[in-house]
Parts: C-alpha cells; structure tokens; sequence
C-alpha cells in the first residue's frame, strides 16, 4: 500500500500548523479550521514527547519537511481521523433496511438467488458494519432465504484493525437490543476480559474491512452494491469533494440501490441519477 505523499502541500508559506490543515485537507478531504488546532495539539502530543521535539509547531515543521520516519504521516491521519461510532446509531436507517429494502430486494431476486451487497463507506472501528450483519442476520433467522456481504472502509489503518479484531467494551454494547448482545457476542470468563466482548464468528465471517481513502479519483469496490452507507462524514469535506465523493458513490450502486447518508448531510447530495426518497435515503435511477 503507498504511503501518503506530502509533496502537493508547498512548505514556504504560512505556519506549519496552516500548511499541515492544508495537507490533511489535501489527502482525506477533512477540513481543520484554525478552532482545531488545539485538538491537533492535543492528538498530536505523544509524537511531539516521542520525537523529544519542543512543541507541535516543530513537529509539524519535520513532517512537512520528511525529516521524520517514513509512515509518521501514516501514523498522524491515523491520529487526525475523528472515529466516532455507536451501534445502531441513527436507527431508523436500519429499520429501513430490514423493512424496507431487504423485502424489495428479494421480490425483485430470483428465488434462492437473492444477494444483498451492503458498504459501510465510513466504517470507523466497525460498529456501523456489524449492526448492519445483525439487522441481515436476523432477517435470515426470521425464514427469509437470502445471502448477503457487508464491506467496511475506512482511512485509519489502525481503526481498521480495531474493526477486524471485532472486540468491543460491554459499556459499547449499550445501544444494542439486549436479545441481540446475547445472540451475536461472546463474553469471556477471564477475569481480565470481563468488560470485553466479540462479534461471533458467523458475522465476522460476512463481513470484510479494507482500507480506503474517499478522496482518491477511483474505488476497488465492486459497482453492483445494493445498499451504501455514508454517513457523518460528508460533514468535514468542502463543497466540491462532497459532489466528488457522492457521484463516485453513485457509481458503485447497483441500478435501483440505496445511498444513505446521516441526518446533518441531506441537504448536500446533489447528483444526477440520485433521488431522495426519504430525509437521508437517496436511490440510484440511473
């Protein structure tokens, strides 16, 4: 995998506190505004203290510069990326899933050839990806003959492995309904486990994680997915890279699929071939 590159930031102008919102903006669209810096300050202390730097100020001046190892740019995304996440957040989108487009999507299917493909396009450490498995894995055990695939992407390399380990605090569990922690979890009887719990391996199984910049001009990501899910973080990009992201999403979507964004971004999906259907629901009809 290619490491970011700093090259498309110049290094003359401004401070480096300016020139490196600048680089962030660049490579993952997030927008830091001047009131972040103090959260850059803050995220950003244990690489100043372990480059034995005297502030954030000269630490950011050697990452601009490269003077610091290779995946140190690797390491601050990991860092910048906000990666706020709940289970079964924004629940209505699920109930929509399980109510509304499985139900359509296996009429339309050839009987016992019905195939869901869903992305979580914002998967953070996972929690969006596996309320998805739980609300498909549910309608399986309710009768409905069905195959389905969850995808999760996310920029954080390090996100990303929290994900795949599937390991969650029991405080996380809170927002699932009790029926479903007991079902789709495992608890340990290790004592220094006891406020650990992971996702089953059925659902681990349907699920993948990879690793993917929204920015970048094209996603390894196959184009016939029913259902994506991109919500909460069309909110940090500007203007252009949110119609940028949206047409890019439309064209992963299967004729007839679903784009669904969270409830502080409708307004901002504008694409032709995109039709809002619901407050945060779009469909693709062409």
């Amino acid at each position: 995998m290619d490491r970011p590159q700093m090259q498309t930031v110049g290094t003359s102008q401004g401070t480096a506190s300016d020139r490196f919102r600048d680089l962030i903006r660049s490579l993952t669209g997030i927008n830091l505004p001047p009131g972040k810096v103090p959260m850059i300050e803050q995220r950003l202390r244990r690489r100043v203290l372990a480059h034995e730097l005297p502030d954030t100020e000269a630490y950011l001046r050697k990452l601009l510069e490269g003077a610091l190892k290779e995946d140190e740019l690797r390491i601050v995304i990991d860092l910048i990326t906000t990666n706020t996440t709940s289970f079964f957040r924004e629940s209505d989108h699920f109930t929509y899933l399980r109510d509304h487009i499985l139900p359509e999507h296996l009429t339309k299917s050839a009987p016992n050839r019905a195939r869901l493909k869903v992305w979580s396009a914002a998967s953070s450490e996972g929690a969006e990806a596996f309320t998805i498995a739980m609300v498909l894995a549910e309608a399986q055990r309710s009768g409905r003959a069905f195959d389905w695939a969850v995808l999760g992407t996310d920029i954080s390399i390090r996100i990303l492995e929290k994900a795949q380990s599937a390991v969650y605090d029991v405080d996380q569990l809170q927002t699932v309904p009790s029926d479903l922690a007991r079902r789709y979890f495992l608890y340990s009887d290790d004592p220094a486990l006891a406020r650990k719990a992971r996702v089953i391996p059925d659902l681990r199984r349907r699920v993948q994680f990879r690793r993917l910049n929204l920015m970048d001009k094209t996603y390894p990501v196959d184009r016939d997915v029913n259902v994506i899910f991109l919500r909460n973080v069309l909110i940090y990009f500007d203007a252009n890279d949110k119609a940028g992201v949206i047409k890019r999403m439309h064209e992963h979507l299967s004729p007839g699929g679903y784009l669904i964004v969270g409830h502080a971004e409708s307004m901002v999906v504008r694409c032709e071939g995109l039709v809002q259907i619901r407050p945060t629901i779009f469909r693709r009809v062409n």
